[in-house]
């Protein structure tokens, strides 16, 4: 009786073992993989050199278990002095012509403006007070990488006689096709432009301004629209029923004042001039506190109908997966994060916050405001530590699994005001293949190229022969790095990224839900 209560403890075990093995990596990846995806894992399991693991990575879904140690965020370094060149939108200018050559081929009068709206509904971003990876320049990025030139038959015409930059980086896959940008250090050595500390904003009070939680949603006429699903395929179309809208509640006229042209004018030059950039800081503690040297990247839509898509893009060197059980799981090389707001001839109708996988997308009137009832309101998100993941509130983000085992925490950290350094752009998605990408009049050189590269910008999936990687049911430590700005979906229809899109109409709503439910 003794042994047989021993062996069917065994068998328990066993059998938990094999059905955590089996469908916890289904539950915490639901898209079932495709066959390529299938073969390509079977390739990654033998890169490991060890007959056992290969067998425990391919019946028990634990892979590298030799490997398994501490993450720490940072890593302890002698004050060396940290010499690194920080460039920013208001000095590149004469600094490195290289960057900012290869830009538009049209004349500075040809080119388009930023719309006044846009920078005054821009977001504001509280980045978590604790955050070891900050916002980070592309343009300084691509110093710190190098193209992934495994096989002997790669070879690029610019490697060893050119610099990588972000004018010529679209020739790297334009010549190699598909390519990875492998970081020159080892990044579990934490090297000083990982954190990019310099381009952490200035903490600020939030007694300085008034915060409004919700307000009633703006539009155009008495009558709404469908503003939520547009593009040149599906015009705009008005909905005079209000029980048809996606909230079921009829919304109120409230006027939108435009600004002087003077004010507009200040506001433009505020992207290019240092000078006037240090006045407009002096006369605007909310301005000067959210200032980063690392750029935001504003891309501009026009989906036609009035619809106008603006897609504020976001960088940083590294991020940080979270941890489960003390095991961290997700970390990458390069990290694109990006929220978007959708406005209707010149109204902001929705803004949408990019999320791990996917997103979730509010009606305007639902998201946190920053400013009081005389000033512009404009948007608040909030930046998850580590994955930079975006929210519309504070506090814990549980997402996957249950319980909050998994989760993402965002707080009232640094304020950073992507408006005040930017390189903006306006892109045509109908246009051809690697075209259709114009600077904004404000930054008529900046460069076009980076857009159009279809690599990753942070190293391929480390192998099993790498003693950084590991993976448990499913979930690497190391993954590989992301697409840039053009693979994400910047065409869409709908507000969200996917097909799959909800309409939040309150705070409370969202808290109910994540990016995968």
């Amino acid at each position: 009786m003794y042994h047989l209560r021993r062996i069917s403890i065994l068998v328990v075990v066993v059998g938990l073992v094999i059905f955590l093995a089996t469908f916890l990596p289904r539950a915490l990846n639901p898209v079932p993989p495709s066959k390529e995806k299938q073969e390509a894992d079977q390739a990654w399991i033998n890169t490991s050199p060890h007959w056992l693991d290969r067998q425990a990575c391919r019946w028990f879904s634990l892979c590298g278990l030799w490997h398994l140690k501490k993450d720490p965020p940072s890593k302890l370094k002698k004050d060396d002095g940290d010499r690194e060149l920080r460039l920013e939108l208001r000095n590149l200018v004469g600094e490195d012509p290289a960057i900012f050559s290869g830009g538009s081929s049209k004349t500075k009068g040809q080119l388009k403006e930023i719309p006044d709206y846009v920078l005054k509904y821009a977001p504001l971003v509280h980045l978590y007070s604790e955050e070891f990876f900050w916002p980070s320049d592309i343009a300084s990025h691509i110093r710190h990488v190098v193209p992934d030139l495994d096989d002997d038959d790669d070879e690029w015409t610019l490697n060893g006689t050119r610099t990588l930059t972000l004018s010529n980086l679209n020739e790297l896959s334009s010549e190699l096709g598909f390519e990875h940008l492998n970081s020159k250090d080892d990044v579990e050595s934490r090297p000083r432009w990982l954190h990019s500390k310099k381009s952490r904003p200035i903490a600020f009070s939030d007694n300085d301004a008034g915060h409004v939680e919700e307000s009633e949603p703006d539009q155009v006429t008495g009558d709404d629209t469908t503003w939520h699903e547009v593009d040149r395929d599906h015009p705009l179309r008005r909905i005079s029923d209000p029980r048809k809208l996606p909230g079921g509640v009829p919304s109120q006229n409230r006027p939108l004042g435009r600004r002087s042209p003077m004010a507009r004018f200040r506001e433009q030059q505020r992207l290019m001039s240092s000078s006037a950039q240090e006045e407009q800081d002096a006369e605007n503690k909310p301005d000067e506190s959210g200032y980063s040297r690392a750029p935001a990247t504003l891309v501009l839509v026009d989906k036609g109908s009035g619809i106008v898509d603006a897609f504020w893009f976001f960088f940083y060197a590294y991020n940080l997966g979270q941890t489960v059980l003390g095991t961290r799981y997700g970390n990458h090389v390069g990290d694109w994060e990006h929220c978007m707001i959708r406005f209707e001839a010149g109204v902001p109708r929705g803004v949408f916050f990019s999320e791990h996988e996917g997103g979730q997308a509010y009606a305007w009137h639902a998201v946190e405001k920053r400013g009081n009832e005389t000033e512009i309101q404009r948007p608040v998100i909030y930046s998850a530590v580590g994955s930079h993941a975006m929210y519309a509130t504070p506090g814990n983000h549980p997402y996957v699994l249950p319980f909050g085992i998994l989760k993402d925490v965002t707080d009232r950290g640094p304020l950073w005001d992507p408006s005040k350094n930017l390189r903006g752009y306006w892109y045509d998605y109908d246009a051809e293949e690697d075209e259709g990408l114009e600077p904004v009049k404000e930054n008529a050189d900046a460069p076009t190229s980076w857009f159009h590269y279809n690599g990753t910008w942070g190293d391929k999936l480390y192998g099993l022969d790498d003693s950084r990687q590991w993976r448990l049911f499913g979930q690497y430590h190391y993954v590989t790095g992301p697409q840039g700005p053009k693979f994400k979906n910047l065409g869409r229809m709908k507000v969200c990224q996917t097909w799959r899109c909800r309409i939040i109409h309150s705070i409370a709503e969202g808290k109910k839900g994540s990016w995968h439910s």
